[in-house]
């Protein structure tokens, strides 16, 4: 699984690309930098099938689950 971050020091933003047993890519990008990275990685919103962070952690409501329904 990737796993994608945003981090930051007092004068640099970066995005680390972490993925299990390989060493972290880290890189500075800005913030439309990164919100594309996540965007073509598929970190923006839950899609079906894909494990991110809105599935893990549930920060959005699974369209299944959307009132209305």
């Amino acid at each position: 699984m990737l796993v994608i971050r945003r981090m930051v020091d007092r004068r640099r933003a970066y995005t680390a690309l972490l993925l299990p047993g390989e060493p972290p890519r880290i890189f500075p990008t800005t913030d439309q930098e990164h919100a594309r990275i996540l965007q073509i990685y598929k970190q923006d919103r839950p899609y079906d099938g894909v494990c991110n962070d809105f599935t893990a952690f549930e920060l959005l409501p699974e369209p299944s689950r959307r009132s209305g329904d």
